[in-house]
């Protein structure tokens, strides 16, 4: 709702609220939001998800970065002007607190996020993977929609 842009090629799971009530978020193309995510922002300001991110099943994320290509475990918390780098990788259950910046291909884990490690290439190939898959899910669940939206023809 509100003021919030969505790139092409996304997939946005049921029950996930991106709310642009206050602030602009905008989302990259294909970028997976899954279900029961929150996303929003603080008064005139602005949570920008980059493409090709993965935001795992009930992230909340607000008025914060995630650079292109991330990954967001399940349950991970994005706060306040938080940064999450290019090919970053946040941990199931993670808190990256205000301001706190996970650098471009570091791995973070726990309360609050801790900096566990770097992406290998191996890593950013699954990954690769999973997010075409989010990606061809996006535009199967968009067929079926038009699918249902036709007229039907009538004898």
């Amino acid at each position: 709702m509100g003021h919030v842009v969505i790139g092409e090629e996304c997939y946005i799971g049921p029950g996930a609220k991106i709310k642009g009530d206050y602030g602009t978020v905008r989302i990259g193309s294909r970028t997976s939001v899954q279900e029961n995510c929150v996303i929003h922002a603080r008064p005139g300001e602005v949570c920008t998800v980059g493409d090709l991110v993965n935001v795992g099943h009930g992230s909340i994320l607000h008025t914060c970065t995630v650079k292109d290509h991330a990954v967001l475990g399940m349950g991970a918390i994005v706060s306040d002007y938080a940064v999450v780098g290019e090919w970053a990788a946040v941990g199931e259950g993670c808190v990256v607190k205000s301001r706190q910046t996970i650098g471009d291909r570091e791995i973070a884990t726990g309360v609050p996020a801790r900096v566990i490690g770097k992406i290998t290439e191996e890593y950013q190939r699954e990954w690769t993977r999973y997010k075409d898959e989010y990606v061809e899910l996006a535009k199967r669940y968009l067929a079926e929609l038009e699918r249902i939206d036709r007229p039907q023809a009538t004898v």
